[in-house]
């Protein structure tokens, strides 16, 4: 397959250069000083799983020169999928598919928003993976894995092409039954962790040990879960405790990328993850009341870091 990655940060560097090293036609997208390093020396990725490097079949930053591929794996963050959409226009030809990585559960609308429905599949994906300098990426641990499918749940032959190009470069790769509810299953594990680390401003052991950040947190995943009913997701039995477990097992050291950039100034995933709780919640008449405390505490200092807050002249 030929295979872009728009956005070759964490998720998609590690991805692109699993595949490329397995031998897969890969794009990469990306830009400034990250670009130019991957030109000259390739992509370098430290991994607990092995480190390696890879060299793209191209690395640009202009999808006109990439031209039209199999499929596109987007990496960008949250707030930049319209604007990716967009821009990867040239590469969209009549068979391309767009495989989304962000969190929350609305890119694929998005981009489908753009670029039509036809165009585009639901995924999601996680692994603890960054930039650390110029062209090279550090996966500094959790098992990386990818899941996608087509928004009805078909089975169709362009996602088993993907499926079998991901295993074969030794990457944990599936497509569920059900991927809306894997989709929001995420969301109930992520809004939960990430909110209420941002909120306390301690790793997870920490706010996991308090009795009553304890249960706001698996508040926020029974709100979740109730707007996820409400959206017409049917979720599986036991997809609380799944989440529940899944927070106990985060390690006690762990924060989210949520809770650093909100406590380092930087802008955040809030509105995908907790304000589309609640967004989502308004739509379909499902109360959020933990979730709304979470979003509108934190709101504030979002705006803040966006510059969304009119400038105070000193006197």
């Amino acid at each position: 397959m030929r295979i872009a990655i728009f956005g070759a940060g964490g998720i998609g560097g590690y991805l692109g250069g699993r595949l490329s090293q397995a031998g897969e036609d890969v794009v990469l997208i990306a830009r400034g000083e990250h670009l130019q390093a991957i030109k000259d020396h390739g992509l370098r990725v430290d991994s607990v799983k092995g480190d390696f490097v890879a060299t793209p079949t191209l690395a640009t930053e202009n999808p006109t020169e990439a031209g039209p591929v199999d499929a596109v794996i987007l990496g960008v963050k949250a707030w930049q999928v319209l604007d990716a959409a967009k821009a990867m226009r040239p590469m969209i030809g009549p068979d391309t598919f767009v495989v989304p990585m962000q969190n929350g559960v609305e890119a694929t609308a998005e981009l489908a928003s753009v670029l039509g429905e036809k165009s585009v599949v639901v995924g999601l994906g996680g692994l603890v993976s960054y930039i650390v300098g110029p062209g090279h990426i550090l996966h500094a641990g959790g098992e990386p894995f990818v899941s996608f499918g087509e928004s009805d749940n078909s089975t169709s032959e362009r996602t088993q092409n993907l499926l079998t190009a991901f295993k074969n470069a030794g990457v944990n790769a599936s497509i569920p039954t059900n991927i809306q509810a894997a989709l929001w299953g995420k969301l109930a594990f992520m809004a939960a962790n990430s909110g209420v680390g941002a909120i306390t401003r301690v790793p997870s052991g920490q706010w996991r040990s308090v009795v009553g950040s304890w249960e706001m947190a698996q508040q926020v995943v029974r709100e979740v879960l109730a707007v996820a009913a409400g959206k017409g997701i049917e979720m599986p039995n036991d997809s609380l405790a799944a989440a529940v477990a899944r927070l106990e097992g985060s390690p006690p050291n762990g924060t989210s990328s949520m809770q650093r950039d909100l406590m380092e100034g930087r802008p955040s995933e809030l509105e995908v993850q907790n304000g589309a709780v609640v967004r989502l919640g308004l739509d379909t008449g499902v109360l959020t009341p933990v979730n709304t405390f979470i979003y509108n505490s934190l709101l504030p200092q979002e705006m803040k870091a966006r510059g969304e807050f009119p400038v105070q002249e000193s006197e």
